[in-house]
């Protein structure tokens, strides 16, 4: 466990320390498995977590400095470390016109006040393997209670189904399904 913590605090120094403040770049160790009992050593450790990014030259920056770090942690503790990173999700780009187009599709059923643009999100999503297939856009749709998405807190909010839904059935309509 204290190997882990050690490696934890390295980790988390990555991108302040190798990554230009330009260019974004989140790492974050989000889970730490170790132990069965209060009086008990563990034989294990287990860290996992999120690399979200932009740039792919500066993810594959930090998975190297990642793989220093775990190498230089097992040599200074006597210890086997292994790294698998796994590239779960691809950067999510959106087709440029079809952003455009559903923008003026939800413009159509909330008006113009209500349709925000975010240049970029740094969400971790399946679809952006898909879209580096097929042109296509993610899209969200805001909900007026509670607590934000990915929140233990969060609670849906049913009424946001209907303007979803109609923003993609004026898509078919305007776009021919295209």
């Amino acid at each position: 466990i204290v190997i882990a913590a050690t490696l934890v605090q390295q980790i988390q120094t990555i991108v302040a320390r190798n990554i230009k403040a330009t260019d974004p770049i989140v790492v974050s160790i989000t889970q730490i498995h170790a132990g069965t009992a209060y009086n008990i050593i563990p034989e294990t450790a287990t860290l996992a977590g999120t690399v979200r990014y932009f740039n792919r030259k500066t993810a594959a920056l930090v998975t190297q400095r990642m793989h220093a770090l775990c190498d230089g942690a097992a040599a200074a503790y006597g210890v086997e470390i292994r790294l698998d990173m796994q590239n779960a999700f691809d950067v999510l780009e959106n087709d440029l016109a079809l952003s455009e187009a559903v923008m003026d599709a939800a413009r159509g059923m909330v008006g113009e006040a209500a349709v925000l643009r975010t240049e970029r999100v740094m969400g971790s999503e399946d679809l952006a393997d898909m879209l580096q297939i097929v042109p296509g856009v993610q899209f969200t749709v805001g909900h007026g209670i509670g607590r934000p998405l990915h929140n233990p807190g969060f609670t849906f909010d049913d009424a946001t189904l209907p303007i979803g839904a109609a923003v993609y059935a004026r898509m078919v309509e305007t776009r021919g399904g295209v």
